[in-house]
């Protein structure tokens, strides 16, 4: 839907009708077992997931069952894919439920999660704008405004994410004891009820205070984005000859959709689909049909192919469509 609208937006009345019967050919020409090879690091990115919420999970439970985190962390997944947003909440509930620890500590995960997938995603951003800026690419109108704001906005979101990781390391403990101390005039019925919250918030972050911890978030945020790397070109050996990028093409083309994903151009909105095609017609001047059927390739392999997988461990485990949506909805809630 987002990749239609952008469509019909970006059409001017005398460019070319989009050709449909060059877009569906685009299909009969792709090398399918390039496209099954891509599946293979996407999938193991969710591996990688489980692994990193496990050093998340340290302080409360040394040992967590990675089974349990895998199957969270597939179903968690799927429930993003089917319900969009309300979905991200379905897989800290899950895990909290399965490992038998506070689900506002899987809350506070959740979020560490998300700092440090920024700032993979802001670094590969970076190395995208330099990469444009000295290579000579001709920049379309639309993503002039991403060369122009992006440098500005990745460096402040940069800064911001490096002072969040560092007053998680060094001021959480200060921090904690400030807000119980702030509470205390309440009713003791209502302080006893918010310390377990706040205690539990931050046992979620305890991980960041362990140089070994901190460590191994960062191994495993690489390995997990390196994983997606090997998914996108995969996929672009896949349609060698329709498509033709390199390695550092790619690289590229991640960083942008990376960060168009997270920041809302203006005229354009966000979405994967919507800032694939983009950067494919205005940077790598690939034509709209083509780009398009890259586009949602790219987006099936890496969010819709997870959902069979998803639903089957989901029933398996006595999940159905409806506690997965009710899940979801409750908890954002």
């Amino acid at each position: 839907m987002a990749l239609a609208v952008w469509l019909l937006r970006s059409r001017r009345f005398d460019a070319p009708v989009f050709d449909w019967k060059l877009a569906g050919s685009t299909f009969a020409h792709v090398n399918w077992l390039w496209v099954a090879v891509s599946l293979i690091p996407i999938l193991g990115t969710y591996w990688g997931r489980a692994l990193r919420w496990a050093v998340f999970l340290k302080p409360l439970k040394p040992h967590p069952s990675m089974r349990n985190l895998l199957s969270a962390t597939v179903v968690g997944f799927t429930a993003i894919t089917l319900f969009g947003r309300p979905g991200e909440f379905v897989r800290p509930y899950l895990i909290a439920r399965k490992e038998q620890v506070p689900v506002t500590s899987q809350f506070a995960a959740w979020v560490l999660e998300r700092i440090f997938d920024l700032l993979m995603a802001l670094l590969l951003f970076a190395f995208a704008l330099a990469r444009v800026q000295t290579s000579g690419l001709h920049v379309g109108e639309k993503l002039t405004w991403v060369l122009a704001a992006g440098g500005k906005v990745g460096g402040t979101l940069g800064v911001v994410i490096l002072l969040v990781l560092l007053s998680l390391r060094h001021f959480a403990e200060p921090l904690r004891l400030r807000l119980l101390a702030a509470l205390h005039h309440l009713p003791e019925k209502r302080l006893a009820g918010l310390e377990k919250i706040i205690n539990a918030l931050f046992q979620g972050v305890e991980s960041m205070r362990s140089d070994a911890s901190l460590f191994l978030v960062f191994f495993y945020s690489v390995l997990e984005w390196t994983l997606i790397c090997l998914c996108y070109w995969c996929l672009a050996q896949s349609f060698a000859g329709i498509v033709n990028l390199g390695v550092v093409d790619v690289l590229i083309l991640m960083g942008f959709v990376s960060f168009g994903s997270i920041v809302q151009i203006p005229g354009v909105g966000g979405g994967m689909q919507v800032v694939s095609v983009l950067v494919l017609t205005e940077l790598f001047g690939i034509r709209l049909e083509l780009a398009s059927a890259f586009a949602v390739f790219l987006w099936f392999i890496t969010f819709v192919a997870i959902v069979p997988l998803g639903l089957i461990v989901a029933l398996k485990e006595g999940l159905d469509w409806r506690s997965l949506k009710r899940i979801g909805r409750e908890v954002s809630e």
